[in-house]
């Protein structure tokens, strides 16, 4: 049976992780938070707290006018979420109602339940209107600084109207034809689009194993590398694991590494739903030996392409850890590079925004590495617009690009061969 309250509190309490704890929805997720939920209500959960997020700024806009005084977060969160269900259009009547037991029902803070009462209720009679007015939402100052910086004002104004819209489902066929079940967009690079997709798991094909989630420009990199039946092929930061399916798929022998075995528990699980096979191993990215034909690094990152995915992040986050991240990032491609064959290649890629994260790291490895050239001309297989290959040779992805199809994630990536 559906529990809306129990949905709302779910959400509230989520609200509170990412806001005051800086914890990220996926790490609450894999806590098992959501677990108790009904289906249904776990979907709405997650979709209430996404737009929430989304719209921090607006709904914070409109608190500003009916609150004059500091307020504990968990009762500001509340009415973050009643003010995001009422502006958009969400019944007064049982969001109000529903906020305000919920903050009733708290140990410390339900003294204010008249507060949260008297605040929503001029909201659901003035907010919708004041909601239309308000602009799309800008990403914090910490992350919006350096990408105005890198792409220009215009840019990352259209980059946040991406972020604010949201993400299509987006999925990876196993084959040629293990799609057309769904009905879909077929992107100009092969994955598959869906609009208007419902639980995926009940989605035709998902037990089967016929396809796998994966966002276009997260499939680019394997498809980049191009693998053939039988090559030796590593993929470096592989969890939770599309790219070593598309590698498996390709016939090649794939040995997938993540340091995290949890996160690996879940590309098992999809290897075992697509009937697919690879050698997994549960191990530190800098101490992996060996030699190989084709090697995927996919970077640890900011990951600040992913926010209309994830809008939690740029809450969660303040960008403290990415001159680590940055620092580590080359120390990986360096070792990487030294584990492909003479002859081989190599796919770099980040699923970052940030220009020192992509174009950079890999402008230096080229300048570091004598047995190291870009190839530029690979990426006429994508299917990807020229314009968007860059100085040194590789391929920058934005959210605003495709717009007129959803969009995509931020990413970056170039193919490296090895001279033999």
């Amino acid at each position: 049976m559906s529990d809306a309250t129990q949905a709302r509190r779910t959400v509230i309490y989520l609200l509170d992780q990412v806001l005051g704890e800086q914890r990220l929805l996926a790490e609450s997720y894999a806590a098992g938070v959501l677990d108790r939920l009904e289906p249904q209500d776990r979907a709405r959960a997650q979709r209430l707290v996404a737009d929430t997020l989304r719209n921090l700024e607006r709904c914070d806009k409109i608190l500003s006018k009916y609150l004059k005084k500091a307020t504990p977060l968990h009762v500001k969160n509340a009415l973050r979420l009643g003010v995001y269900e009422l502006c958009a259009g969400g019944a007064a009547h049982g969001v109000v109602n529903t906020i305000v037991n919920i903050v009733a029902r708290h140990k410390r803070h339900g003294a204010l339940k008249g507060l949260v009462n008297a605040v929503l209720r001029k909201v659901a009679e003035h907010g919708p209107a004041e909601w239309a007015k308000l602009r799309t939402p800008r990403l914090p100052k910490w992350l919006r600084n350096p990408l105005v910086q890198a792409w220009g004002p215009d840019a990352i104004r259209v980059i946040e109207d991406a972020h604010h819209a949201g993400a299509p489902l987006d999925i990876t066929p196993k084959t040629d034809v293990a799609g057309d079940a769904l009905n879909g967009d077929v992107l100009p690079t092969g994955s598959i689009r869906l609009q208007d997709a419902a639980q995926v798991s009940a989605l035709p094909g998902f037990d089967a194993g016929d396809w796998w989630v994966q966002d276009a420009a997260a499939a680019m990199p394997a498809r980049l590398l191009a693998t053939q039946s039988g090559e030796a092929v590593l993929d470096l930061c592989a969890a939770p694991g599309g790219k070593t399916l598309q590698l498996a798929a390709s016939g090649a022998d794939v040995t997938a590494v993540d340091i995290s075995e949890t996160r690996l528990g879940r590309l098992r699980e999809n290897l075992e739903r697509t009937k697919l096979s690879a050698k997994v191993i549960a191990g530190d990215v800098l101490e992996q030996s060996g030699q190989y034909d084709a090697i995927i690094l996919d970077a640890p990152c900011s990951a600040t392409g992913t926010i209309r995915r994830h809008p939690d992040l740029p809450h969660a986050k303040d960008g403290s850890d990415f001159g680590a991240l940055i620092d580590l990032q080359a120390q990986m491609l360096a070792h990487a590079w030294s584990l492909v064959k003479p002859g081989g290649r190599m796919v770099f890629c980040t699923c970052s925004l940030l220009p020192d994260e992509g174009e950079c790291q890999v402008e230096e490895a080229l300048g570091m590495f004598p047995d190291m050239a870009a190839d530029p001309s690979a990426f006429a297989q994508l299917g990807v617009d020229s314009s968007w290959i860059t100085e040194e040779g590789g391929l920058r992805l934005r959210p605003d690009y495709w717009a007129e199809r959803g969009g995509m994630d931020g990413f970056y990536m170039a193919l490296l061969r090895k001279s033999s």
